[in-house]
């Protein structure tokens, strides 16, 4: 049997800015609205389907295993928007990075107060 991940939906108060948003800092591109969904394709074939919702938003986390170089990159666009970003998923190292396995690793909330994370080394992995 062969099981992949297709999609999620990514609930937002604002779906359009939720996804450039997210677009923005990976260097992604926003796919064109698809019913009610705006997606964001991820370079493994997943795909973040933000749709709005009215109702509250309970937080999700989103992770996303990057190379280091992609994590320079990506990483210095957070600090140049000025989020606050963590090293822990408890928000409770704030203006650090995680050096878990060897790699690195940060936190930082989207629009919507999802918990994303970008990393470089899948855990477990050691280093």
């Amino acid at each position: 049997m062969t099981v992949q991940l297709n999609h999620t939906i990514v609930a937002a108060h604002d779906k359009h800015t939720s996804a450039r948003f997210l677009a923005d800092l990976l260097g992604l591109q926003v796919s064109p609205e698809y019913g009610p969904f705006v997606p964001v394709e991820i370079p493994n074939g997943v795909s973040l389907d933000y749709m709005d919702t009215r109702r509250a938003i309970t937080p999700q986390h989103y992770a996303f295993l990057v190379s280091e170089d992609d994590f320079d990159t990506i990483f210095d666009r957070i600090r140049r928007a000025g989020l606050t970003y963590w090293a822990d998923p408890y928000h409770s190292r704030e203006g650090e990075i995680n050096h878990n396995d060897g790699g690195r690793g940060a936190y930082f909330d989207d629009p919507n107060g999802h918990n994303m994370e970008i990393f470089t080394r899948p855990y477990g992995s050691g280093g």
